[in-house]
């Protein structure tokens, strides 16, 4: 690393810092909705960039394209099917949120269900989010550094203790971010990366392809690595590969649909939305932007595997591999601060998420519910910092796992597939009662991690895969909520009152650009098909 990789990478990393205080600076975050919602005062570029930076980090940038570098092509359902889960949210889910005044789901809940159902919810995002996200937040971005840049090398470190090092680092700027800024400097910290980040990972998809071309240029280099690896451009994934096609029915769209549509992480950017048509065209535009993905999350795997296939190195390697072959040493400082931006952008977000989770879904409602707004915000706060010391040192000892981002697919299973099917039926009938939300949170939780942990179970399901056995978690929960409903309905249907807090007239656009969006993912998959 020479000095102008260091200084190119305080550069960027200094000015996205400065940018954000100063549109930042006067702020409030006095208050719950001013720290945790921005004040509802978000545009829809913002909680665009914001939305496709707190998805699009290192777990993305190293785990997709190690899948990539691994089984293809077929990997890019985890980004061209997020168009699908995106355009239900604009049209069906975020009115509805909106609608409610929500700050987080579980809150949701307690208004559709009852406390004891937003208790649950939040307890499993507590759990999922610290022990889970954070922590392969943390290590994927350590990860990803250490290739990119030699940190081992530079530090005079071995691996473990290097990776350690950096998840520390990260962690603590993560938690210094979110826990003083609140989601709006998130928001615009992300809007900010995302933009350097779409441009760093195209500047690999180019010098990728160039260096396939062996000085014939990138379009040569497109053509030359289709024609000597036809396999790796099938979308159609078969069964040995990681998401066979059929899955993409099952597993894979409720993933995406509880991910885009009800995971806090997420959706927090679009509750803090200006009004619905500002929350409905910043989602919509995270859709058209993530039609772009499999170019720099996917094509780049192969890539890997075309120059590094006889290496037989590790696939969540592939990517820092790629990176230090084929970009020319002037940007890698710019790189390396536009990662060092999305890893933070993921973590902050996931962090800010928690901290809110915690402090108005669990501090004020069991513990003090006469807490003023500057007690909530101080103990977000101090969760946070908790929480990071927590997922400091569990990310190391991931480094075993291979295949980061299925088993981050696998994990958020467990929780995302109960979540999404009690808030689903909770919007769609209006007689279910409680009860049966409760029994399916608690239920569809255990038989997963039965399926996943417990030998006997794992020996009976080993045929199947493990997208199609949670989908079949998910409709056994549906027909347990509608067979509760039906023994013992609410009394009176449930009424969804409007909050009034903001104005909720749809976008004239939102279901035109939906559409197109859906015609646009089909093309996707018939352009590499044909």
């Amino acid at each position: 690393m020479n000095a102008l990789t260091i200084i190119s990478f305080l550069f960027f990393t200094g000015l996205v810092a400065l940018l954000t205080w100063l549109m930042t600076r006067r702020d409030q975050h006095v208050t719950s909705d001013g720290f945790f919602l921005a004040g509802r005062s978000l545009t829809f570029p913002f909680i665009a960039g914001s939305l496709l930076l707190t998805n699009l980090s290192t777990e993305q940038l190293v785990g997709l394209n190690g899948g990539a570098y691994k089984d293809g092509l077929v990997v890019m359902v985890w980004e061209i099917f997020a168009v699908v889960a995106l355009v239900a949210m604009a049209l069906f889910f975020l009115p509805r949120f909106l609608r409610s005044g929500i700050t987080t789901v579980p809150e949701f809940l307690a208004l559709r269900y009852n406390t004891t159902t937003q208790a649950i919810a939040n307890f499993i995002f507590l759990i999922a989010y610290t022990f889970i996200l954070l922590p392969i937040i943390l290590y994927t971005g350590a990860a990803g550094m250490i290739s990119i840049l030699n940190l081992d090398a530079l530090l005079g470190l071995d691996y473990t203790t290097t990776l350690t090092v950096i998840a520390a680092t990260v962690g603590i700027m993560g938690a210094i971010y979110a826990t003083t800024g609140g989601l709006r400097t998130v928001a615009i910290s992300d809007t900010i990366n995302g933009i350097g980040l779409l441009v760093g990972g195209f500047l690999i998809f180019f010098f990728g392809l160039a260096a396939v071309g062996g000085g014939e240029g990138a379009m040569a280099g497109w053509n030359i690595l289709r024609e000597a690896n036809p396999a790796k451009f099938n979308p159609i994934g078969g069964p040995e590969t990681a998401v066979p096609f059929s899955t993409i029915f099952t597993g894979v769209i409720l993933l995406h649909l509880f991910y885009w549509c009800t995971n806090q992480q997420i959706i927090q950017r679009t509750l803090g939305a200006k009004s619905l048509a500002e929350g409905q065209k910043g989602v919509l535009l995270t859709g058209a932007l993530k039609l772009l993905g499999p170019l720099y999350l996917v094509i780049p795997g192969i890539i890997a595997y075309h120059l590094f296939a006889g290496e037989n190195i590790k696939s969540d390697l592939a990517y820092g591999r790629l990176v230090q072959e084929v970009l020319p040493r002037p940007l890698t400082g710019f790189f390396s601060a536009v990662l060092l931006g999305a890893i933070l952008s993921s973590f902050n977000s996931a962090l800010n998420s928690t901290a809110t989770l915690f402090s108005l879904g669990f501090y004020k409602t069991a513990i003090n519910p006469e807490a003023d707004q500057p007690s909530l915000v101080r103990i977000g706060r101090i969760f946070g910092i908790g929480v990071t010391i927590m997922a400091i040192i569990i990310a190391p000892l991931l480094a075993s796992t291979d295949g980061i981002f299925t088993y981050l697919q696998k994990m958020n299973s467990m929780y995302f597939i109960p979540l999404f099917a009690v808030i689903l039926i909770g919007l769609l009938h209006k007689r279910v009662p409680p009860i049966a939300a409760n029994i399916a949170l608690l239920a569809g939780v255990t038989i997963i991690a039965i399926g996943y942990f417990f030998p006997p179970a794992t020996a009976l399901l080993k045929d199947i895969h493990d997208l199609h056995f949670v989908a079949a978690v998910f409709v056994l929960l549906v027909i347990l909520m509608l067979a509760i409903a039906a023994a013992r309905p609410l009394a009176t249907s449930w009424h969804h009152i409007d909050a009034n807090l903001l104005d909720l007239t749809p976008w004239k656009h939102a279901r035109l650009v939906g559409v197109l969006l859906l015609f646009a993912v089909a093309a996707s998959y018939l352009f590499f098909i044909f």
